[in-house]
């Protein structure tokens, strides 16, 4: 045991190490609403304001709201959701480890922890400040726990990781369904009685969503409507990262392994239909990749060695080129994104200021309008994605808008007019165009990489 805790470990750490300056904007979302539990304000986006349902894993804020402390508590929240997502991680891929080493069969199978180790979306999602590390241990558990024969634990840690990300619901009970480690056949009432178990915490977690917030679906499915075809091009982007397309050899599988390898196609035939995501290093496939390297590790306990050193090679070459494209360029995400918060702070302090990028700006705003509509139902509602929000005429005024914080295209400076200005989303290009925003507006100050600019209202004459 002690020597897979070793090699799991070894496996997963230096790659959550490389990449933890990774982040996404939507960290500091859920570390605001944390913020204000905290001071008292409530499950709030912005105080004094109705409650919104802008946190899809619910309850996952009020886990952070102890640590939202010191002089900007949004930031403090956000920096104990890098250290949880990584803790939870590193335990997820000790139990990998044991599980690995239990296999049997040649030592080939240790070649899937080289799978781990070189995953760049399993190191920067475990350090990104959102859920995924939490989410992404559980799954790692869960699949592990298969291969201990703990079954008990299977279906706890499935059911609450699906509880708090609900497209991992199909992956769920897809894995309640599948054989367990004994190789025997489950009656129609257990399989029912294991279904039952592993939806009760997402169920509950809808029911609870449907009470608070008038609906069991979380806002960003609303913000988001599904597109099949991009869903399609996400899920097969994403299959290459999981080495099992050269990994696997189905006749020499257990039984329990083709049900991990079917989880893991269910699992992402789910991110098909649900429309993908638009976050960079494949997120939403991260907690089931886990799943897919013990099934790998279980073909190569099976292989020839030089057979297995050829699938692990090519297993290896999609990851590998995944980790060196967007590596590089994750990992000084939060250093980059930080810097701009320091140098733009001063001018959003006591403001009420509409952007689609409100985690950021909401750790020093006053009031933040998200134009991405993943804290706003009325947002949410309007047409387009999450970065093509259609804004309407007279949206900014109703809500007493007057700073506009805007991401420039890259390569791109702010011109004359707001209207020739090429700005990096389509809500930004609508509401550069709006009716007198051009007129009503003025430059006060930008950063640098990323390209923000923040524009004032000017004074009524």
């Amino acid at each position: 045991m002690a020597i897979g805790i070793a090699l799991g470990l070894a496996a997963a750490a230096p790659m959550a190490a490389l990449l933890s300056g990774f982040m996404v904007d939507d960290a500091l979302v859920t570390a605001r609403y944390a913020a204000n539990l905290a001071s008292g304000a409530g499950y709030v986006f912005n105080p004094g304001e109705a409650s919104t349902d802008g946190v899809t894993p619910l309850g996952f804020a009020a886990l952070l709201a102890p640590f939202a402390r010191g002089a900007v508590p949004a930031v403090s929240a956000f920096i104990a959701a890098k250290w949880l997502g990584a803790f939870a991680w590193l335990v997820g891929a000790a139990f990998f480890g044991v599980a690995v080493a239990r296999l049997g069969g040649n030592r080939m199978r240790y070649a899937a922890l080289a799978m781990v180790a070189a995953s760049a979306p399993l190191g920067a999602w475990a350090c990104s400040g959102m859920e995924t590390g939490l989410v992404l241990g559980l799954g790692s558990i869960a699949v592990s726990m298969r291969a201990a024969g703990r079954e008990g634990w299977v279906l706890l840690t499935a059911g609450l990781a699906a509880a708090w990300r609900p497209e991992l619901a199909p992956w769920s009970v897809a894995m309640a369904l599948s054989p367990p480690r004994e190789e025997r056949r489950l009656p129609l009432d257990a399989q029912v009685i294991r279904v039952g178990w592993v939806v009760a915490p997402a169920v509950l977690v809808a029911a609870f969503r449907w009470r608070m917030f008038g609906s069991p679906l979380p806002l960003s499915f609303r913000a988001k409507a599904p597109n099949l075809g991009l869903g399609v091009a996400y899920a097969g982007a994403c299959v290459l990262l999981t080495g099992v397309l050269s990994s696997v050899a189905w006749s020499s599988l257990p039984r329990w392994c083709r049900g991990l390898f079917v989880a893991t196609v269910v699992h992402f035939a789910a991110l098909a239909l649900a429309g993908g995501d638009w976050m960079p290093l494949s997120r939403l496939a991260v907690p089931a990749l886990p799943g897919a390297f013990l099934v790998a590790a279980a073909a190569l306990s099976k292989e020839a060695p030089s057979l297995a050193a050829l699938r692990v090679v090519v297993a290896l070459s999609g990851e590998l080129f995944a980790a060196y494209r967007v590596g590089p360029a994750a990992a000084s995400v939060g250093t980059k994104r930080m810097r701009a918060l320091a140098e733009l702070a001063p001018y959003l302090e006591g403001r009420t200021v509409a952007t689609v990028d409100a985690g950021w700006v909401g750790a020093s705003a006053g009031r933040v309008i998200d134009l991405a509509g993943i804290t706003s139902p009325a947002v949410a509602a309007l047409p387009g994605g999450h970065t093509s929000k259609r804004i309407p005429r007279g949206f900014l005024e109703a809500r007493g808008v007057d700073t506009l914080v805007m991401l420039l295209a890259p390569g791109k400076e702010l011109e004359p007019t707001l209207e020739n200005t090429h700005f990096s989303r389509w809500t930004e290009m609508y509401v550069a165009h709006l009716p007198g925003i051009a007129t009503e507006f003025e430059r006060v100050a930008e950063s640098n990489d990323p390209h923000y600019v923040v524009l004032w209202r000017r004074p009524a004459p």
